[in-house]
C-alpha cells in the first residue's frame, strides 16, 4: 500500500490534453501528491484545466523545473525526448505517457539520463494496472499460445503515431511480461485506412521458449474490442477487458473417467480505475525509491518490439 505519512510530492503535468487532463485531475484528489501546476501549448486546455484542477498554468513546459518532485508527460511523442530528459536531467521523477519515444535511441536515451540521476521513469502503460491483466497474469503457466485483439473506431487524438504505436504496443508488452524466452522472429502486416500512417495491423511473435503470440490492432473497426486469450497446457483463458470477465477452461481428471474432463468456469473480476493505480504506484516509487512495474527498461523494450512490427509492415523487418 501507498505510504501515506510522509509530506505531499510536489507533482505538475506536462500536457494537458485527453490524457494528461486526467493526469492532473487524480493528481488533484490524492493525499500524497500537491499539484504545483500543469503545462500546455494550447491557452484554452491550460485555462480549463488549471480550473478544473484548482492549480495554476504555464505554456512552457519546463515552467515546472525547480519547483517540483515529480512530473507526469503526456505531450506529443515526438516531443518525449526534449522534455523527458529536460525534467530527468534536473533531478526530477518522470512519469511518461507511452510509446516511451518515437524510435529506439530517443527511447534509450530517456532511459540513460533517468538511470545517470538514480531516478525513478516510469512508462505508461496502462493495461498492466488493468485488475483482469493481474488475474489472468496469476494463472500462466508456460503458454503455449496467445492472441490477442485490440480493435475500436477512429479517433483524431491519437493520429500522431500509427496504430502499432498508439494501441497494439499495449499487447506488446503485455505479452513480453507473460512469456518467458527471447523474441526470435516478427512478422506482421498492416495499411492505412483514413490516415497516412498504419491504421490497421496484424502481428505474429515467436519466443525461443517455442511460445507464438498472434496480436490484431485497428482504429478503424465499427465495433470496440479488447480481449486476450491463452492457451497453455494447464487449461485456456480468456480475458474481456471491456467486460473484465476472465472465462477459464481447464481438464480436471475424475477416477472413473478414462481421461480428464473440461470444467469451465468464469471469474467476474472486481474494476479498478488503472489510471488511478497507475499514479499511485508512481508516486509510491518515488517515494521508496522503488523500480516501477514498468520501467524504462520495460518501454524501451515494448517500444523496440513495436519498431520491429512497423519494420516487418514496411517490409524491410527481415
Amino acid at each position: 500500500m501507498p505510504d501515506h505519512s510522509q509530506a505531499p510530492l510536489k507533482v505538475g503535468v506536462i500536457g494537458v490534453g485527453y490524457l494528461g487532463r486526467f493526469h492532473a485531475l487524480i493528481y488533484s484528489r490524492l493525499e500524497q501528491a500537491e499539484l504545483v501546476g500543469v503545462c500546455d501549448t494550447d491557452p484554452a486546455r491550460i485555462a480549463t484545466v488549471a480550473d478544473e484542477a484548482g492549480c495554476p498554468g504555464w505554456d512552457d513546459p519546463l515552467a515546472l523545473i525547480g519547483q517540483v518532485d515529480a512530473v507526469s508527460i503526456a505531450v506529443p511523442t515526438t516531443a518525449h525526448r526534449e522534455i523527458a530528459c529536460a525534467y530527468l536531467e534536473q533531478g526530477i521523477h518522470v512519469l511518461l505517457e507511452k510509446p516511451l519515444a518515437v524510435g529506439a535511441s530517443d527511447g534509450a536515451a530517456i532511459v540513460k539520463a533517468a538511470e545517470q540521476q538514480g531516478l525513478v521513469l516510469q512508462v505508461g502503460h496502462l493495461e498492466r494496472f488493468n485488475a483482469g491483466i493481474m488475474a489472468l497474469a496469476a494463472r500462466i503457466d508456460g503458454p503455449r499460445y496467445i492472441e490477442a485483439q485490440r480493435m475500436g473506431g477512429f479517433v483524431e487524438r491519437a493520429t500522431d503515431v500509427d496504430v502499432v504505436a498508439d494501441l497494439m504496443i499495449h499487447d506488446l508488452d503485455i505479452i513480453l511480461a507473460l512469456v518467458e524466452g527471447e523474441l526470435v522472429d516478427v512478422r506482421a502486416v498492416g495499411t492505412p485506412v483514413l490516415t497516412d500512417r498504419i491504421d490497421i495491423a496484424s502481428a505474429r511473435l515467436e519466443f525461443s521458449s517455442g511460445t507464438v503470440a498472434n496480436a490484431v490492432a485497428s482504429r478503424v473497426s465499427d465495433k470496440k474490442t479488447r480481449r486476450i486469450r491463452v492457451f497453455q497446457p494447464t487449461g485456456y483463458l480468456s480475458l474481456d477487458f471491456i467486460e473484465q470477465t476472465l472465462d477459464i477452461a481447464a481438464p480436471e481428471r475424475r477416477e472413473e473417467a478414462e481421461r480428464p474432463e473440461i470444467q469451465r468456469s468464469r471469474i467476474k473480476v472486481e474494476p479498478v480505475r488503472p489510471l488511478d493505480r497507475e499514479i499511485e504506484a508512481f508516486l509510491d516509487c518515488v517515494r521508496q525509491r522503488k523500480r516501477p512495474l514498468v520501467d524504462g527498461r520495460t518501454g524501451l523494450r515494448a517500444l523496440e518490439l513495436a519498431l520491429k512490427v512497423q519494420a516487418s509492415i514496411a517490409g524491410d523487418g527481415r
